[in-house]
């Protein structure tokens, strides 16, 4: 019988990770952020406020568990349903993580907190870092990532760069795209070199190729995206996935939602309940579905629904 986790997902595939097993650290949407280009929706709570949201010892005993029942997975992920650096005890998961398995371990965050002092040395526990670089100027931050009105982007900015001089780790660097608000020529020079500056080990663009908070945060298509890979040093990788996963599993959930969907419109937390899938699961088959034309999206009273075929378009 498969054992029930509350705060473990996946493992999931992931074009960069390899199989990815995600901890979940914080409420659904508990970010720094509301960017308009979130695939899980408008955050709910935005704050600063560090602290325990969900007990480590529960995270750490369905960790071994899952260690014990012989689970394998290429890394095992900080990520979730908001900011993992929030919690401010997620330095001593990735360190229990690392006394009980040989896994590596990878976090991913918008950065957001690494001004702080304490965050960057937990964060040094992890093998891999991914920090979120999408502004250039507290203008566009504010318009693109809708921040905590305490968050200055250039002290941001500081905080990685200190991040980098301390880290021993691999570092990524993912400038999320879209089109209209941060793709212009001369915005995109400033972004590549505030990253080139960061000293990288590797930059990925990335675009809302899944349903995003605000329906004007177009992705920006796969070719322009390759044209702008020799902007960015190093050379950036296009990782926005825009072909849809073939192997049986992925259609077959697709298959699944799809089904569910010709019955009744329903949100993608609805769908993530009713599937026991956590909702960035959902999130990407939502997306191929909509690339596919076999679903549509409607908003009523602040939530997005999505249904099949006729039903579904707006």
């Amino acid at each position: 019988m498969k054992r029930e986790y509350r705060h473990l997902f996946g493992p999931v595939p992931s074009r960069r990770l390899g199989r990815s097993l995600g901890i979940d650290l914080t409420p659904f949407k508990t970010c720094t952020l509301d960017c308009i280009f979130c695939q899980l929706g408008h955050t709910t709570h935005k704050t600063l406020n560090r602290k325990e949201y969900v007990p480590v010892a529960d995270v750490e005993a369905e960790l071994e568990a899952w260690i014990k029942d012989g689970g394998k997975a290429d890394y095992i992920t900080l990520s979730g349903s908001g900011e993992p650096t929030l919690h401010d005890r997620f330095g001593d998961i990735l360190q229990f993580i690392r006394d009980q398995t040989t896994i590596p371990t990878a976090l991913l965050s918008n950065g957001t907190l690494f001004w702080r002092p304490e965050v960057r040395e937990a964060a040094k526990r992890a093998n891999l870092v991914k920090l979120s670089l999408s502004a250039w100027d507290q203008t566009s931050f504010d318009h693109i990532n809708r921040p905590h009105p305490d968050l200055k982007f250039q002290q941001i900015m500081d905080g990685y760069r200190a991040f980098r001089n301390e880290f021993q780790g691999k570092l990524w660097i993912e400038v999320f795209l879209v089109w209209g608000s941060n793709t212009v020529p001369r915005d995109l020079e400033k972004i590549a070199a505030l990253a080139e500056a960061m000293g990288p080990d590797e930059i990925h663009l990335n675009t809302a190729v899944r349903p995003p908070a605000e329906e004007y945060a177009f992705a920006m298509p796969r070719r322009k995206m390759e044209e702008l890979t020799e902007l960015f040093r190093p050379v950036a990788t296009v990782i926005a996935e825009f072909s849809s996963d073939k192997s049986s599993d992925a259609a077959a959930n697709e298959d699944t939602i799809l089904a569910m969907l010709k019955r009744r419109p329903c949100t993608a937390q609805q769908i993530s309940e009713v599937f026991g899938m956590h909702l960035n699961e959902v999130s990407k088959y939502i997306g191929k579905l909509l690339r596919n034309g076999k679903i549509g999206r409607h908003d009523r009273d602040g939530e997005s629904y999505y249904a099949a075929g006729e039903a579904g378009r707006n």
